[in-house]
């Protein structure tokens, strides 16, 4: 009697999974801003994906996982929302393993901003996305997106010259 498995048994997902997980690794690490998180994100995603394999024709695989991921993403965000009132205290977050003090700063910077402006600003700078592909994946306007870049992009600029590199040369400055 063979094992089952909850893997699916085609050789054609996992060399998919093998090619495509490091890549949806790091755009999981830009959306979630916590290791324990984009791991999680990563394996339901590939599980996602897995499931409708066999059954069904995916075009672009690599760009349907994308989409799966960031729209699991977004659920993952409602369901916290959901729980952290009925916790009556703030979620902890997971400790991130930082290299360097660019990385930190960055790091904090990505985790003041919103979940949809850290989506817009990982599709757009990680997956290299246009505004038009970022509203695809997101399922918003593009003016939700440009809009999302923008204030997004402006909170890293605030964070940068306070906490990160900026502040460091305008400190030189004076």
């Amino acid at each position: 009697m063979e094992a089952t498995t909850d893997a699916p048994s085609h050789p054609d997902f996992a060399d998919f999974a093998a090619v495509q997980s490091g890549p949806l690794l790091g755009l999981a690490h830009a959306l979630t801003a916590n290791p324990h998180d984009a791991w999680d994100l990563t394996q339901e995603t590939l599980a996602r994906i897995g499931e409708r394999w066999g059954r069904t024709r995916i075009e672009e695989p690599a760009a349907y996982a994308r989409t799966v991921m960031v729209r699991l993403n977004i659920d993952r965000i409602r369901r916290l929302r959901r729980e952290l009132p009925l916790l009556g205290t703030p979620r902890e977050e997971a400790p991130v393993e930082v290299v360097g003090q660019t990385d930190a700063w960055l790091v904090e910077a990505l985790a003041t901003l919103s979940p949809r402006q850290r989506t817009a600003l990982a599709l757009r700078y990680v997956e290299d996305l246009d505004v038009r592909g970022i509203a695809q994946r997101m399922g918003c306007s593009e003016g939700t997106v440009k809009s999302q870049l923008s204030r997004g992009t402006e909170r890293l600029r605030e964070h940068a010259r306070e906490h990160g590199p900026l502040r460091a040369a305008a400190t030189r400055e004076d």
